[in-house]
């Protein structure tokens, strides 16, 4: 275990950011993002990341550091946030994790280790090929022999993960063997988490609609076309963002701009929810509930979340 970090998550729109900036200046920390869009660089406004403002002279990492081309991993973002954790540690601040992206927080802290997995260039592009012309199904199938845990968890279009743990076993390991000895592994962070979120799902709803109607006031349909132009096409990793997609969508006439604002909303809402579900596996997390018809009060919470994360147990 490498040091204590202090993680600030919960569903989209909800303050983290200001609250994430505010803890790392109190606490004599930085900031190292967890957000799997913002890593990319010009994807400002519809990842919504903080403007140099937001951040008050706070150093962010994992930030726009990664082209919009790359196909950015969770192995990788392990690796990246790590080097910055230990860099933090090493001057004697405090980690301040801040983001959304669930998966990213809980390999970060668990210690999860992808190094070992071996990679083939050459056979993941036979097993690409073979997925291409056999299809979802029998691939599963096939998958099935090696590895029967992880090919119950994947769906048939899931191209990506079949092929990636059917690459493993060929080589000689399976993704469950590998996630059992990560789980018997001791964490790499000892972490306190703050989870933000309104005591109204409905004042959650309304603040998000704002947000996606404030992310094109901005310029989002430019940003997208400028994306776009830049030679970006939308099966790639960065376009499959959400307010990337869709726009995306209404550019090549698949849809209205105001259809694809409005599938905007609606997929950022459910994408909350899964935000939320994934919060309550943080049982002993400090919970920052917004009341109703109330401006968030982000005194109150940096109050109450240093003393959190201070009080020694």
């Amino acid at each position: 275990m490498s040091g204590e970090v202090l993680v600030v998550t919960g569903p989209t729109a909800t303050g983290k950011t200001k609250l994430g900036v505010m803890l790392a200046k109190a606490l004599g920390g930085e900031v190292v993002s967890a957000d799997s869009m913002q890593i990319y660089k010009y994807m400002d406004i519809g990842t919504a990341k903080p403007t140099p403002e937001e951040t008050e002279g706070v150093p962010h990492h994992l930030i726009g550091t990664v082209s919009p081309f790359e196909n950015y991993s969770v192995s990788r973002y392990v690796e990246d946030a790590s080097r910055a954790c230990d860099g933090i540690l090493s001057r004697g601040g405090t980690p301040v994790i801040v983001g959304g992206t669930g998966l990213y927080i809980e390999s970060l802290i668990s210690g999860r280790d992808f190094s070992a997995r071996q990679e083939d260039g050459a056979l993941r592009a036979e097993l690409e090929a073979q997925y291409d012309d056999l299809g979802g199904e029998a691939m599963l199938k096939l998958l099935a022999r090696y590895d029967g845990p992880r090919a119950m968890k994947l769906h048939p279009n899931d191209k990506k993960r079949i092929v990636r743990a059917l690459e493993i076993a060929r080589l000689g390991d399976t993704i469950s063997r590998h996630d059992e000895r990560t789980l018997s592994a001791p964490p790499r962070y000892s972490a306190k988490y703050i989870v933000l979120n309104y005591l109204d799902r409905s004042d959650l709803y309304t603040k998000i609609d704002l947000r996606v109607d404030k992310m094109v006031q901005k310029g989002l349909l430019d940003e997208v076309k400028f994306l776009i132009k830049m030679g970006l096409t939308p099966d790639m990793t960065a376009m499959q963002a959400i307010g990337y997609k869709e726009i995306c969508a209404a550019t090549t006439g698949e849809m209205t701009v105001e259809e694809a604002i409005d599938t905007v909303k609606r997929q950022s809402r459910r994408y909350a929810k899964r935000q939320i579900s994934w919060c309550n596996r943080y049982p002993a997390a400090l919970r920052i509930n917004w009341p109703h018809d109330t401006e968030p009060d982000f005194e109150y919470a940096l109050r109450v979340s240093t003393e959190f994360f201070t009080q020694r147990v």
